[in-house]
């Protein structure tokens, strides 16, 4: 990899193939100025609206509004509290965007944004990102809580549907940030979208944990409920939204559990927004939140969650052993007038691991037909098969070489020569049975001609949670896909726009005498009347080196074509004002 991340946090190997180089080299002039324009607006704006840690942050991340950030550099800036950052292709999958974020590793979509979106994209880039999620970790009791998030949310059960709304999502906004995209191209993935969320009948446990997101991380408010202030990323690095969402026409709403009963909608600006009265009382919500969800509840409504996702998920017994992959079916029976386990099966490959590590042996692999087993006691007993002693295991029939019939308490009998014990954790976790059969009355739910059988040993399931249990061992399942944002391609036209901006770089930078600047300032201003003046941010950066300068001459002129700027689209009539605005109250910094 031609870049680096010397970073103090050690990277999976499972999450390495997201890790992509920045390319600074790939940004162009244009780009550069379009990062600078936003950021002049935002701090303007946010040094007195946002939390007060924003400012603080922007210097301690090592985000500048001169130029671009540097990925490798914010990543040793962050390794001071404890973060580190690095750069990766536009959306990756929230399973993989978690498990970056609880182990301590902001994800920093390398892209930037095009002068076209420059309020708002809602597409990942480096903008929102650095500018939006880094300040604020200096914060630390907010870094806790994203960290906390981020562990929690790594649990969720994610559904099909979810997975195929969010490939959805990708894929338009991947076309929407193509400069070569057609209009047919952007209705199309539209209309994907569109289909992809009609299909949703039900909100997952991901779905709710991207609600808490929203609410908090991504378009939080924090303080007093009259005067709030932000510190939501998707707010922080919105040049429109900061500003409109602190209006009286957006619905301030004390944060609690029941900010999950609102649904959101990125493409649009948000009709109401959550405030909590500190970074602390996050974690409080959070936590009611994790309390429903199945990796602490377990049970029969956890397999339940499971079993209506249709994704890969985890099913952990009493005895410790994890099972992992597709549950497309489960028993119970009714005990004491409670519901308990009496079998389970998944379909396709599926793991089998104890502590989180794939058992040797037992991968997807080898079990790549499914794997299915009974659950719960044995008939008369009182004590789960994972806890008994070689006394019990002598007792009952259970020895190496020895054939035995298991009858279960559910009625299901396993008849066949034990061949291996495995244990872990000080406990049974799986039986080998050779020859075996299993059967639930009459019927045959394993048949020695299918192999060896490998019968799970738990009682109960105190846990279910998404994704395999050992990511790393159980290879690409569908939530954790790595895709690239393709390469964008310039025409020469486009290639003549970035020469120009440029220039207007250059000279900002440039040492030469004032008197010198201000004869390549009147060449530089000729060329885009000519040939660009189309181009508004151009023409507003053209304003600021007049205005620092001191040629008020060629400012009236610029600023008369600017305010005669033929558009219909109000956003950016806005913009051409307030950069305007900014030339004039926050002149730029010549050298």
């Amino acid at each position: 990899m031609p870049e680096t991340i010397n970073s103090h946090l050690q990277i999976p190997a499972h999450l390495k193939k997201y890790v992509v180089p920045q390319n600074y080299k790939n940004y162009t002039s244009e780009d550069q100025s379009v990062w600078r324009y936003i950021m002049r607006r935002l701090i303007d704006f946010l040094s007195d609206n946002a939390h007060p840690c924003y400012v603080d942050g922007l210097a301690k991340t090592g985000i500048s509004p001169k130029k671009i950030p540097k990925i490798e550099e914010m990543n040793t800036k962050l390794a001071e509290f404890g973060w580190g950052a690095l750069p990766v292709s536009g959306f990756i999958p929230p399973a993989a965007f978690m498990e970056f974020q609880s182990l301590g590793f902001l994800p920093i979509a390398s892209d930037i944004r095009t002068v076209n979106h420059l309020l708002y994209t809602p597409a990942p880039d480096i903008v929102h990102e650095t500018a939006g999620h880094a300040p604020i970790l200096f914060d630390p009791a907010f870094a806790r809580y994203l960290k906390h998030y981020a562990e929690i949310a790594t649990k969720a059960i994610i559904s099909k549907e979810d997975m195929n709304q969010y490939e959805a999502i990708r894929i338009l906004s991947d076309t929407k940030e193509d400069p070569t995209s057609s209009k047919q191209d952007v209705d199309k993935a539209i209309a994907h979208l569109e289909k992809a969320n009609q299909a949703i009948t039900y909100l997952s446990e991901a779905a709710y944990l991207s609600r808490m997101n929203w609410w908090t991380a991504e378009y939080g408010l924090i303080g007093d409920l009259n005067q709030p202030k932000i510190f939501g990323a998707g707010l922080l690095s919105s040049v429109g939204e900061s500003k409109d969402c602190l209006k009286e026409a957006v619905t301030k709403i004390p944060l609690t559990i029941h900010c999950l009963d609102y649904s959101y909608d990125i493409t649009e600006p948000q009709p109401q927004l959550f405030v909590t009265p500190t970074f602390e009382a996050l974690e409080t919500v959070l936590e009611e939140l994790a309390n429903r969800m199945a990796f602490r509840q377990g049970g029969l409504v956890g397999l339940e969650k499971a079993h209506k996702a249709q994704t890969v998920n985890t099913v952990e017994l009493n005895s410790g052993l994890q099972v992992s992959g597709v549950l497309c079916e489960f028993h119970s029976r009714l005990v004491a007038g409670l519901r308990e386990l009496t079998y389970m099966r998944f379909q396709g490959p599926t793991q089998l691991s104890l502590n989180g590590k794939q058992l040797q042996n037992h991968g997807p692999n080898y079990h790549n037909q499914g794997f299915s087993s009974p659950i719960g006691l044995l008939k008369n007993e009182t004590k789960c098969l994972s806890s008994m002693d070689s006394q019990d295991l002598i007792r009952l029939g259970i020895i190496k070489g020895q054939t035995t019939n298991l009858q279960f308490a559910s009625g299901i009998q396993v008849e066949g020569t034990i061949s291996r014990i495995i244990r872990g954790n000080e406990k049974i976790v799986i039986v080998s049975i050779e020859n075996c059969t299993v059967r639930d009355n009459e019927k045959v739910l394993f048949d020695p001609s299918w192999g060896v059988f490998d019968m799970a040993v738990g009682s109960s399931v105190p846990s279910v949670f998404g994704g395999p249990a050992d990511r790393s061992s159980y290879g690409d399942v569908d939530d954790f896909v790595a895709k690239r944002v393709p390469p964008k391609k310039y025409s020469e036209e486009r290639i003549q726009v970035f020469k120009l901006y440029q220039s207007i770089r250059d000279l900002r930078e440039s040492s030469d005498p004032q008197t010198v600047r201000a004869d390549q300032l009147q060449g530089l201003i000729s060329s885009y009347r000519n040939n660009h003046q189309d181009n508004w941010l151009m023409g507003v950066e053209l304003v600021e080196l007049a205005v620092a300068l001191n040629r008020s001459d060629l400012q009236d002129e610029l600023e008369k074509h600017l305010r005669a700027f033929k558009t219909d689209d109000f956003s950016i009539a806005e913009c051409i004002n307030e950069g305007l605005r900014l030339a004039k109250s926050i002149p730029c910094q010549l050298n």
